[in-house]
């Protein structure tokens, strides 16, 4: 029962991991490309590549390669955490 339980939490955090991911790739597809320079952070090939990279590492993680995984949720996280909010920043203007 507690295998059980393990494996299914495992599974819904992966989910969750798969689904950021996903956000993010689309997020990042979706952008101008000069909002990803003006904020000076990475080009947005390069950050397509890193989220691709990460949603395929993600996807072998399933197979039981954990490490990669952790790799992909440490990528997307920097992309939602410090490049997506300073993209939108740039091409919305300031909240306040």
């Amino acid at each position: 029962m507690v295998h059980g339980l393990t494996s299914m939490i495992l599974l819904v955090l992966w989910l969750a991991a798969l689904g950021a991911t996903i956000f993010a790739l689309i997020h990042a597809v979706r952008q101008r490309s000069d909002a990803f320079t003006a904020v000076d952070k990475l080009t947005k090939p390069i950050w397509l590549a890193i989220l691709a990279g990460a949603l395929i590492f993600l996807l072998l993680g399933v197979g039981g390669f954990m490490l990669t995984s952790f790799i992909a949720i440490i990528a997307t996280g920097v992309y939602l955490a410090d490049v997506r909010p300073k993209v939108d920043e740039v091409q919305r203007g300031p909240r306040w």
